[in-house]
């Protein structure tokens, strides 16, 4: 069986999408774990709900996030982590140790970076006259959305788009494309 660690700082659909592909077998992985850093975040009423196990992050700071972490997974037996709208820089410990991999709501390298995520890319992507926009998914490295892009899927932004139809319109890209190259792990093609 693929083992995954997800990542999730707030309301987990993301997190659901695989949850939901594991339980219609379009999906041969497991969820071990669901690491949060905040307590109340809605990712772990989910995680809770399908018996997963989960850990809330009690250290803020960034080296002390990284030991945490660090001793956290090393209980387990992890193929790949995703940070499904993660919102923290990874530690050194888990970028030596793991393959990790993150999505991000539009096409890097345009609107990526600290404080780019969520609606505030949307936002972004909207003032910027852009015609299209998009999901990548890209493995992590030591800087915010840097990491080298594995997959990316694009829509187009409409002259009627506002931040919020364009986010709904990367999400189901998102979750299609987060679907499709989680496969390509579980069968071992990247």
């Amino acid at each position: 069986m693929y083992h995954l660690v997800v990542f999730a700082s707030g309301n987990g659909s993301t997190l659901q999408s695989i949850i939901d592909s594991i339980d219609n077998h379009q999906l041969e992985a497991q969820i071990d774990l669901v690491v949060s850093d905040q307590a109340d975040a809605y990712c772990l009423k989910r995680a809770e709900a399908h018996h997963l196990n989960t850990h809330i992050i009690q250290n803020k700071k960034f080296e002390s996030r990284d030991i945490e972490l660090s001793e956290v997974l090393s209980n387990y037996s992890i193929d790949l982590i995703v940070l499904a709208g993660y919102l923290k820089m990874i530690g050194p410990k888990l970028l030596e140790k793991y393959t990790i991999i993150n999505t991000h709501p539009s096409l890097l390298p345009k609107f990526g970076g600290k404080g780019m995520h969520g609606m505030h890319v949307h936002e972004a992507v909207i003032s910027a006259g852009e015609k299209q926009s998009g999901a990548t998914i890209h493995f992590v490295n030591s800087e915010y959305d840097k990491g080298n892009i594995i997959s990316q899927t694009k829509v187009d932004v409409l002259p009627s788009d506002t931040a919020q139809t364009l986010s709904a319109k990367v999400q189901t890209a998102e979750k299609l494309q987060l679907i499709e190259v989680l496969n390509r792990f579980v069968h071992h093609e990247l």
